[in-house]
């Protein structure tokens, strides 16, 4: 009778071989390090802008104010180092004086005063007449321009974009335009198209007011939506507690016992 073979055993694995889990391994860590990575990004970046934004506005009102300040009035005469933000408070007290002055009638008188030599003064008085109606414009507390967001149909029809609402057209341009328009009975009203991602540039037109569609999302969202290109969308909380309430209502009409006890533990 022939002996039998000895069994044949299997080679044991190798320990310093790499096994099949390794590169799961590595490509996970590798997706981590990426997400970390991604993250810090997220949270330093608009840190690391706004510092510099400020620190850069800072340093710019301090060259401007600091060197109208008598050297012997200002700390950093008699300190080693230099005060950041010293020339933005000395203008903001410096604007406020000047606003609580014009409201009295010496300091409104002065600024008449003012007003009159200006005017008689050649390209100074278009200049500063054009630049004081743009702040009353803009910083009054009473007017609407550029406080209402729109919709129109640019550059092709079909195609929507963004504008902000001005002044209506004035009586000149209104009869000009009107009197081109088949209609003339519908109001002109001047619209800013801004440009994305810079919304400081941009195009102004005229047009009839039922050719803009008024959004009611607040400015600040729209200059968000400008200029991340439509990423940034204007934020709703009312609509996401509508939202909510309705799935609740609808969990709660399905029978679901969480939702059922979700009012009562509220």
């Amino acid at each position: 009778m022939a002996p039998s073979s000895p069994p044949i055993q299997a080679p044991e694995p190798d320990a310093s071989a790499p096994g099949p889990a390794t590169p799961k391994t590595r490509v996970s860590a590798r997706g981590r390090l990426r997400t970390y990575f991604l993250t810090g990004i997220i949270v330093a970046g608009p840190l690391a802008i706004t510092a510099y934004i400020t620190w850069w506005f800072i340093a710019l009102i301090d060259s401007f104010v600091k060197p109208l300040v008598p050297a012997s009035y200002l700390p950093d005469h008699y300190l080693p180092f230099s005060i950041p933000g010293l020339g933005l408070v000395i203008a903001f007290l410096a604007v406020t004086l000047l606003g609580f002055l014009t409201a009295n009638l010496v300091g409104r008188s002065v600024i008449e005063f003012g007003e009159v030599l200006l005017a008689r003064t050649p390209v100074i008085s278009g200049l500063y007449k054009g630049l004081r109606q743009i702040f009353e414009t803009l910083f009054s507390a009473n007017g609407t321009s550029f406080r209402t967001v729109g919709l129109v149909e640019f550059p092709v029809k079909g195609t929507w974009s963004v504008v902000f609402l001005s002044a209506p057209a004035s009586p000149e341009v209104e009869g000009a335009l009107q009197a081109r328009n088949a209609a003339g009975a519908d109001e002109m009203v001047g619209v800013f198209l801004p440009c994305a991602p810079n919304p400081t540039t941009g195009f102004f037109f005229y047009l009839p007011r039922s050719a803009v569609v008024e959004v009611h999302i607040s400015v600040d969202d729209a200059a968000k939506l400008v200029m991340s290109a439509g990423v940034i969308q204007p934020e709703d909380p009312q609509g996401r507690l509508h939202a909510m309430a309705a799935s609740l209502r609808a969990a709660q009409q399905a029978g679901d016992p969480a939702a059922q006890r979700e009012p009562q533990d509220a």
